[in-house]
């Protein structure tokens, strides 16, 4: 069982998430269009490319392959939304798809809401896995030196980019496109993990309590199609309908088109197999 009773609190990580949530609602009060822009700009960097296509799609399922360099790049833009480094975020993912809703999720609403929403990062280690189980997790990527080295010090390309941002538009702009949006963008990413175990429909019977919610869609990039994803967790496309849109799916789409990715997995409800509603298939050309 995780230690979701330990007594033991991540004091660094509860004063951190305090502090930027202080910093967040304090850039509020200094409103322009440019640190808007910003913002918006490092919410799609690091939300989408980052976390949804690098830490999700392509570094824990293998949906689909890019080039080497490609893939370190959207390691690093995947830190920018400072929910861990590649190794950390994906060991814990792999986690919750291993043990689903059991005692050993690392975020499972089966602990309550406010567990599942962020109170798992504040107690025991599910974001402080072991080198052994990083290793047994997360062998590929334990392979990759640079993905070690980004893993251990994440925080170094959101130093930068705070660096460049008050350079061009002074502390208001860092607030709005390190602290505002990190925040936003750690709520958004913690409702998949509390929201859609709880609240949407249900078109597979999974082994879990997943579910697919349009709204948390809108808020992810298209990570809110949850039972899609917990039916065919290596599928790249989530989103199964026309109206369950999904920009991840489109953004891999379109790299595939220029040849920067390949051998994508997709699942298409048209080609469902009743006796086999688990198997992946090669998906060349799905809408």
């Amino acid at each position: 069982m995780l230690e979701k009773d330990s007594k033991k609190i991540n004091w660094h990580t509860v004063i951190g998430v305090a502090v930027f949530h202080l910093l967040a609602v304090s850039a509020l009060f200094v409103f322009s269009w440019q640190n808007l822009t910003a913002a918006v700009i490092l919410w799609w960097l690091a939300g989408s490319l980052g976390i949804g296509l690098g830490y999700h799609r392509l570094l824990t399922h293998r949906g689909f392959k890019t080039p080497r360099w490609l893939e370190r790049t959207l390691a690093v833009f995947g830190t920018l939304a400072i929910q861990s480094g590649p190794i950390t975020w994906v060991t814990t993912h792999r986690l919750h798809h291993a043990f689903t809703d059991t005692d050993r999720d690392p975020h499972s609403p089966v602990h309550g809401i406010y567990w599942s929403h962020m109170g798992w990062i504040f107690r025991g280690t599910a974001q402080n896995n072991s080198i052994q189980t990083m290793q047994r997790y997360s062998p590929d990527l334990m392979r990759d030196p640079f993905l070690v080295k980004l893993d251990k010090f994440y925080w170094v390309p959101i130093a930068v980019v705070a660096s460049v941002l008050f350079a061009v538009g002074g502390l208001p702009m860092v607030l709005w496109g390190v602290f505002l949006r990190v925040v936003f963008g750690w709520h958004c990413t913690w409702l998949v993990n509390s929201a859609t175990h709880l609240w949407g429909s249900r078109r597979f019977e999974t082994r879990d309590d997943s579910r697919n919610n349009g709204l948390i869609a809108a808020l992810t990039w298209g990570e809110g199609w949850h039972n899609n994803h917990h039916a065919y967790p290596r599928s790249a496309r989530h989103g199964l309908r026309w109206f369950e849109v999904d920009i991840n799916w489109i953004e891999i789409k379109l790299l595939e088109k220029i040849g920067l990715v390949k051998d994508v997995y997709a699942y298409d409800l048209k080609s469902d197999d009743a006796d086999e509603p688990f198997e992946l298939k090669p998906v060349q050309d799905a809408a």
